[in-house]
């Protein structure tokens, strides 16, 4: 037996057993959700077409998680103007496991269980990841660590060993103290300006060579 329902201004094909994504439906996971808008009813070779929908007909599901669907990117241009606007949008959805129909007292229902393990889990766990803590803020896993519980499950560190004993043990002789080698006198440095004025005096003290006197090109 199948169905065709509507719900969020869509119409679905249904039987016991599918997996189905809706538009957003209020909710916890688990619940139950029944709905009653049923269009078409199919079983076997028989159909059954609603004017506008199936009397007495309904079809139940159970509500897995309420998320956020894939990312849509919304860009807008208008050449020769400089106008370039990206936008990101993502609709949140419902999946429901459908887990039976009903109509003219005939009931099919769908004989699995219905696992509510989410989208997140699965991929965390294809990653081999922790889920538990993947989405915890840091300030939370901090405080998750400081727990009462935490603690006592930590190994208990070493004690340090008492000053008592460490004051009771006998203390090392001293070394006797070497002598204090004397420093070495260090050389006086020569004072820079004296040398710089005994060499002044010298240049002062120096006479100049007598130039030579030039030839008289006239006397040739």
């Amino acid at each position: 037996m199948y169905a065709v329902i509507k719900t969020g201004g869509k119409q679905y094909r249904v039987q016991p057993g599918d997996l189905l994504v809706v538009e957003k439906l209020e909710g916890e996971p688990g619940a139950v959700v029944a709905f009653g808008d049923v269009l078409l009813l199919g079983d076997g070779e028989a159909v059954t077409v609603g004017e506008p929908t199936v009397k007495g007909a309904s079809v139940a599901a159970t509500l897995i998680e309420t998320r956020k669907g894939e990312k849509v990117k919304i860009f807008k241009k208008i050449r020769r103007q400089g106008y370039r606007r990206t936008r990101g949008h993502r609709q949140a959805e419902t999946v429901l496991r459908v887990t039976g129909i009903t109509a003219g007292g005939k009931e099919t229902k769908w004989d699995g269980e219905v696992s509510l393990i989410t989208k997140a889990e699965l991929n965390a766990r294809s990653r081999n990841l922790d889920f538990a803590t993947l989405n915890v803020p840091k300030k939370a896993a901090k405080a998750q660590a400081e727990t009462p519980l935490a603690k006592a499950l930590k190994p208990a560190k070493a004690k340090a060993a008492p000053k008592a004993e460490a004051e009771a043990a006998p203390a090392p002789e001293a070394k006797a103290e070497a002598p204090a080698k004397a420093a070495a006198p260090k050389k006086a440095a020569a004072p820079k300006a004296e040398a710089k004025a005994d060499a002044t005096e010298k240049k002062a003290a120096a006479p100049k060579k007598a130039a030579a006197p030039k030839k008289d090109k006239s006397a040739e």
